[in-house]
């Protein structure tokens, strides 16, 4: 009698070394990938030797140029700051209805004079008393000056 031999290849894949090498590529681009973080502006700002760490809650405006001013991460230009001052204290005046509202300004040490005054002028017309202005600590952090600018101070 003779037997047939049957030599048939089984077809089929194992899928626990795809499995493992998938996720071997996952961890890998999870560790090695960096994120893209909100753009910032970078600035020289002056130095102080009294600076002092800022406390968060205030309303932020960063005075690059009269055409590139930022209120709270808002772009706006000379002319619609006023505006943009006033949309961004009534939002804290809604967090706080009692407390007073600060604002911090921050301006590159080659500012121009007039563009600083200008957004205290425009914080002033909303109500807006208590400025601080924000200066380099020796170390090159962010701080801002103790003691706030208030109304009328500096003017004769």
């Amino acid at each position: 009698m003779r037997f047939q031999r049957r030599l048939v290849p089984r077809a089929s894949i194992d899928m626990t070394p795809l499995i493992d090498v998938i996720m071997m590529i996952t961890i890998f681009f999870m560790i090695t990938t960096t994120f893209r973080t909100a753009p910032g502006i970078s600035l020289s700002l002056p130095g102080s030797s009294t600076a002092q760490p800022v406390p968060l809650g205030e309303i932020r405006i960063v005075a690059v140029s009269s055409d590139e001013i930022y209120v709270d991460g808002e772009r706006v230009d000379l002319l619609g700051l006023e505006a943009a001052v006033a949309q961004a204290a009534i939002i804290h005046r809604a967090g706080t209805a009692d407390a007073p509202i600060r604002a911090i300004l921050e301006a590159p040490s080659v500012a121009e004079y007039q563009l600083v005054v200008s957004a205290m002028d425009a914080l002033r017309r909303n109500g807006i008393d208590s400025v601080g202005l924000a200066t380099s600590t020796a170390q090159g952090g962010t701080a801002t000056n103790p003691a706030s600018v208030k109304p009328g101070a500096g003017t004769p």
